[in-house]
């Protein structure tokens, strides 16, 4: 039986060692902390009988990953909820945006750029399916289908300043911007308009879920599913030097390019690891949990019923704070990213309380003064009072986390920096380095299946996938 390991245990790591486990292999996962699921965690953050994210918390990605439903994570508990909004873009002087369900309710709703909206989103809504299947894997390929992808090609590669051009109300530009946000980039930046219309269209579809229980039932699922087909984890064990591990016929590794080079014991030609050494991180978070005594006190109800809240104004405050997060400065008024899972997932909290997720948008590695350390903490309240007002009369308990409290939480959150690296420039494409098969490392039998990999960040063990798959190929176990 051939061996393998396994490390890093966060969603690519576990989807990877499900793959390899179910196609025969003796599969070992090999885990640094003392818990699994790395940026996909849960936990009492604010205190006994709350369920917190500690990374990531909606997954229109993770509802529809191919990965996720090859190993039918819901046989093992996992189950989606979806909130009646997918999300809501507060604006200061109007109604907000509001992303529904359903791509006609999204369109009446912006009133004179219903017509617009359509146009833009349609044909990738109904063309869903094939879109996925080929951007969550490496760009640098055939597609399988390519006249859907060459449309999609049409609206993909122009910065979200250009695209917004074809609305005419700052309402629609700003529900279309708060969705390209998610790419962590200004919105002048080539490929920010795919980021848009793809998360527009998932919303249209299949809404932007969030799991029962919390982001951990993700990893419980992956989990139950490695054991039940003969895998095992060993957690606690940091990996410093890969010859500790025996030799494995395969060795996957869900690292980022920095924890890769700092392994001892890899024969890694040195023109890969000059390519590694170019990788950039780009911007990071500064998260803060909340938990309230009330919902949050939006000036507009509907908002309160959104699953995630885009806050951040205007098309060009946004484009603002991010390009001043991206030079290094931390904005006055940074785009928040705030989701409100105990809207369609009261258990996360105790009765009557509400939990408020939420994160700015900050410099690569910021340390806030030392006088106030949560500096970025605060001005996320700000800006969400902004929308709120009354909202700090309602915070029963506050608890930052800093992008050193990130990476120590996670150590491939470099910096803070939640993708696996920037995606800026070529690395949108090229991950981690120009390659037709970005996953294999050049070492024999060593592999790479971070969010460093295609399809980048985000919980969908899609990157897992990918790279067991390579690794099975080339042991002729796949075809």
């Amino acid at each position: 039986m051939a061996t393998t390991v396994v490390v890093g245990a966060g969603p690519n790591g576990l989807t990877a060692a499900c793959v390899l486990a179910r196609a025969g292999l003796s599969v070992t996962v090999v885990e640094a902390e003392t818990t699994v699921g790395g940026a996909a965690r849960s936990g009492p953050v604010l205190g006994a009988g709350t369920v917190v994210d500690l990374g990531a918390a909606c997954h229109p990605f993770g509802a529809v990953s191919p990965a996720f439903e090859a190993l039918g994570l819901g046989a093992h508990g996992l189950e989606w909820l979806r909130p009646e909004i997918a999300a809501a873009h507060p604006m200061e002087d109007g109604e907000p945006g509001l992303l529904l369900p359903d791509l006609d309710r999204t369109a009446d709703g912006l009133g004179n750029d219903a017509a617009a909206w359509r146009r833009l989103h349609a044909g990738p809504r109904d063309s869903i399916d094939h879109i996925v299947a080929d951007s969550l894997g490496p760009l640098m390929r055939w597609p399988n289908h390519p006249l859907t992808m060459a449309k999609f090609g049409l609206r993909a590669p122009w910065p979200v300043t250009w695209t917004s051009r074809a609305f005419r109300t700052e309402r629609a530009r700003a529900l279309f911007t708060g969705s390209a946000a998610h790419a962590t980039l200004p919105m002048t930046a080539p490929l920010t308009s795919a980021f848009a219309v793809m998360f527009n269209s998932l919303a249209a579809v299949n809404g932007w879920p969030v799991a029962r229980g919390g982001t951990q039932a993700i990893v419980d699922a992956l989990v139950a599913d490695l054991t039940a087909h003969g895998g095992r984890i060993e957690t606690g064990r940091r990996v410093s030097d890969v010859r500790e591990l025996g030799d494995p016929d395969v060795l996957m590794l869900d690292l980022t390019p920095r924890q890769l080079l700092r392994l001892k014991g890899l024969d890694l030609s040195p023109s890969y690891r000059r390519r590694l050494n170019r990788w950039r991180y780009g911007t990071a978070v500064h998260k803060v949990d909340l938990l309230l005594d009330g919902p949050v006190p939006w000036y507009d109800q509907r908002v309160a019923t959104a699953g995630t809240v885009h806050v951040g104004g205007a098309l060009a405050e946004i484009n603002r704070a991010e390009r001043l997060a991206a030079t290094g400065t931390l904005p006055d008024r940074p785009f928040v990213m705030a989701t409100q899972p105990t809207v369609v997932d009261p258990s996360r909290a105790p009765e009557g309380k509400h939990i408020l997720w939420a994160y700015a948008h900050v410099p690569y590695g910021y340390r806030g003064p030392a006088k106030n350390p949560n500096l970025a903490g605060d001005r996320v309240i700000e800006q969400i009072e902004r929308f709120a007002p009354g909202l700090r009369e309602r915070i029963v308990q506050r608890v930052d986390h800093s992008p050193a409290d990130l990476q120590a939480m996670n150590a491939n959150l470099v910096g803070g920096s939640i993708g696996g690296g920037s995606l800026a420039g070529l690395q949108q494409v090229f991950r981690p380095v120009p390659a037709l098969n970005p996953y294999r490392t050049g070492a024999p039998g060593v592999y790479l299946c971070s969010s460093s990999t295609p399809p980048g960040g985000g919980v969908h063990g899609m990157g897992g996938h990918n790279a067991a798959m390579t690794a099975l190929r080339e042991l002729g176990l796949v075809r």
